[in-house]
């Protein structure tokens, strides 16, 4: 039985503050369709995938704020998009801004969805890592104000059956964290889809601007390799509100090797057949888990702090 899954990354361009989510929702079936003329199966699109990158603005009203979020999904302006994939049979994932009510509190949360080939969600991934500050730091040419605006995804990593495998999902930040694609493949993930909002420069370490692609995919094919998975790495990138989001797409296989990779900073699709039977060639041999991985001595890795 073929385990080949013919997987597309729906890179976006940019999200102005003022386009509308019929606008964005519009882009992202004509994206949805492009990826199915050439016979995909799954569409992985960004993270914050229906508005602009909202955290790079301090907005001290909470109802600008919520604006932002959504309360229900599907719900009207996505409707469109699960009933085009429903009826075209493609999976398809997207990361947006989500508020709920649990345990008699409001939470609002950075997650992804991984809808299956019938319109069903069928995994919700609330964002663990979430970078940047909670106050406002006007020296900033724009802010990261995620742990103002968030709260960390509350369940950790897992994976769910779909598509004939195991996936997981991992939301931007996550994926500079050897630990989110060790998580998730000890729960058996054999792809991970990772949407991203990354900007070009980076105020609290400069130097490093020029290296944002670099380490974009250093991390992606690094967790890859280390575990042997896919993964399906998709940006919103461009120039978005005077913010510079690098592109860089890239579906990764096992091996750590680049298959596909997206060339400009618009809405792009790129396509690659993904065998799930590959991860073997990593997970029988250099890595593999029950021969030769050392939980005994990794005593530190769920400790508080570090060493000093």
């Amino acid at each position: 039985m073929s385990r080949v899954i013919r997987t597309a990354a729906a890179q976006m361009g940019p999200n102005p503050r003022d386009m509308p989510r019929a606008t964005v929702v519009a882009r992202m079936i004509a994206l949805l369709d492009q990826a199915a003329a050439q016979g995909a199966e799954l569409v992985v699109f960004p993270e914050l995938a229906l508005t602009s990158f909202f955290p790079r603005w301090f907005l001290p009203d909470q109802a600008d704020v919520d604006a932002f979020f959504e309360t229900e999904m599907p719900n009207a302006a996505t409707a469109p998009l699960f009933a085009r994939a429903r009826a075209l049979g493609v999976a398809f994932s997207f990361g947006y801004a989500e508020v709920l009510q649990q345990d008699g509190r409001t939470c609002r949360y950075n997650t992804a969805i991984l809808v299956d080939g019938t319109g069903q969600i069928v995994d919700h991934y609330r964002k663990v890592h979430l970078p940047g500050h909670s106050e406002h730091e006007p020296w900033r040419p724009f802010q990261h104000l995620e742990k103002r605006y968030f709260e960390p995804g509350p369940f950790g990593f897992q994976s769910v059956k779909a598509l004939g495998g195991r996936i997981g999902q991992a939301i931007c930040n996550d994926r500079r964290w050897p630990e989110t694609y060790r998580e998730l493949a000890l729960s058996g993930a054999e792809m991970v889809l990772i949407g991203y909002n990354t900007p070009r420069h980076y105020p609290p370490a400069p130097e490093h601007d020029h290296l944002q692609d670099f380490h974009n995919h250093l991390s992606l094919q690094a967790g890859a390799y280390a575990n042997g998975m896919w993964v399906i790495g998709v940006a919103k990138a461009g120039v978005e509100e005077g913010c510079d989001l690098i592109g860089g797409s890239a579906i990764v296989a096992p091996t750590g090797e680049i298959v596909a990779q997206a060339a400009t900073l618009g809405d792009e699709v790129i396509v690659a057949d993904c065998d799930l039977d590959r991860c073997a060639e990593i997970r029988a041999n250099i890595f593999d888990f029950a021969k030769h991985r050392r939980p005994d001595v990794y005593t530190r890795l769920a400790a508080p702090g570090i060493a000093t």
